[in-house]
């Protein structure tokens, strides 16, 4: 290029003809009389002459050649109108130069062979890599594993060259082929281990994965055989996850085991009231009471959802929302008033049977504000799960656990709107089994029933 600059032939008048890929791992030309004198070129051109000559495109010389006739013929400042379409182009080369030098940076794997015995019977250890760079650019990245593996003796093999560190020098080589690396090692087995070890299956996202590590990448990587078995299996690890998490907490502090949970069911959390399910039962109570929790029963997708305040001993031995003689008094409602239970969801606002143990019996106690607040994203998951197009709170405390404000059921009763869902207030089918005469319960349980009346029509 000096040498045509000094004859100052134009870009136009120049046919560039581009060997082999393989000669830039050769010899240089030979040098002629008469040399061309040096070219000063601003700095930031000389940086993207580095990046580009790099680069696979065929026409990288003719485009570099057209960059510094315009410079040195007065366009001192071409370099920074990023509109040109010469200089849009050749920095976009650059980047994916210095981008695939970077991807061989992180995605090249050393193997360990042992070199045949020499004269002494002595065996070196020596590690080779094999990497399928898109540029030219094995020179330009030996510096990295230079410094970085000064004291192992390698080699790096590519389709277009291979390098060679002796811990001493850097010998540049022609082309190898991909049978000199063997497949496995310990030390590939090792960093298996070690990536299974660290993958996060909360932060999953193949298509960003896919995009920092390009599947061409993949078949020289020890770890990508186990990436597809990773990502399948992510869902089920983030439900381990968040229940030791959720274990964990609540030893602590209940109201931390909240926090954390639904941090984490927000980064990663269930895909499916399944899911959902899952994590409940396998979490300890946000509240003191019983072991298990009794999950929510019903179609996905039902018309109308039923919430109570929480399971009662009946409930949490069966493991079913609405078994016990609450539970019997509202089927007898629904079916007077047109609700076939099987088509309901019914849940309840707390997930866990608090009680006071009396002897062989288990005295229902009722969760405070601050426990059903703890249980209100459970609540608020599994409704958006379900989708119903009428909730029918029943009670003071399912009325708490779905607007999270200390709301009287005798004072809200009726519809009512709630975030995401229409609403409907009522009394919970117990307060009718606790009123003192049965004249002031039949009346109780008539207007009960017609809650549930209005509450189908609504829905209808």
């Amino acid at each position: 290029m000096r040498r045509l600059w000094d004859a100052r032939t134009p870009a136009h008048e120049v046919a560039w003809n581009v060997a082999a890929e393989a000669d830039l791992f050769g010899d240089a030309l030979p040098a002629t009389p008469g040399a061309a004198p040096p070219v000063v070129l601003p700095r930031a051109l000389a940086e993207l002459i580095e990046a580009v000559v790099c680069h696979s495109d065929s026409e990288r010389y003719a485009l570099l050649y057209q960059a510094i006739w315009r410079v040195l013929c007065g366009e001192r400042q071409l370099l920074e109108v990023s509109s040109d379409p010469l200089v849009h182009r050749l920095g976009a080369m650059a980047k994916s130069v210095r981008r695939d030098i970077h991807k061989m940076h992180a995605f090249l794997r050393f193997r360990e062979l042992v070199d045949p015995p020499t004269s002494d019977g002595c065996s070196a250890v020596h590690y080779v890599a094999w990497f399928e760079p898109q540029h030219h650019i094995l020179e330009a990245a030996s510096g990295f594993f230079v410094e970085r593996f000064r004291s192992m003796t390698w080699s790096i093999l590519a389709p277009r060259g291979s390098l060679h560190w002796d811990r001493t020098a850097l010998r540049v080589g022609p082309p190898a082929p991909r049978g000199e690396v063997s497949s496995s090692d310990d030390i590939e087995v090792a960093w298996r281990s070690y990536y299974e070890s660290v993958f996060n299956p909360a932060r999953v996202n193949p298509r960003l994965m896919r995009q920092h590590m390009p599947v061409k990448y993949w078949r020289n990587l020890p770890e990508a055989d186990a990436i597809s078995d990773l990502v399948r299996d992510a869902p089920r690890r983030v439900q381990e996850m968040l229940a030791r998490e959720a274990a964990a907490s609540a030893r602590r502090d209940p109201r931390k085991a909240v926090a954390a949970m639904a941090e984490a069911i927000e980064q990663g959390g269930p895909r499916t009231l399944e899911e959902l399910n899952r994590t409940i039962a396998a979490s300890p109570p946000l509240s003191p009471g019983a072991d298990r929790a009794v999950l929510g029963e019903g179609p996905v997708g039902a018309a109308i959802a039923f919430v109570g305040e929480q399971p009662g001993d009946q409930e949490e031995r069966e493991g079913r929302p609405f078994v016990g003689p609450a539970g019997r008094l509202l089927d007898r409602a629904l079916a007077e008033a047109g609700i076939d239970r099987a088509k309901a969801y019914l849940t309840n606002a707390v997930k866990h049977f608090k009680y006071e143990p009396r002897g062989k019996k288990r005295l229902h106690r009722r969760p405070n504000p601050g426990e059903v607040k703890r249980y209100r994203w459970w609540l608020q998951k599994e409704l958006a799960f379900v989708r119903p197009r009428l909730v029918v709170a029943l009670g003071n405390t399912a009325l708490l656990g779905l607007t999270g404000e200390p709301l009287s059921v005798l004072k809200s009763r009726g519809p009512l709107r709630l975030s995401g869902f229409a609403g409907y207030a009522t009394v919970h089918p117990a307060y009718l089994l606790r009123l003192p005469d049965e004249a002031t319960r039949e009346a109780a349980y008539g207007q009960f029933r017609d809650d549930l009346s209005r509450a189908a029509q609504l829905v209808a």
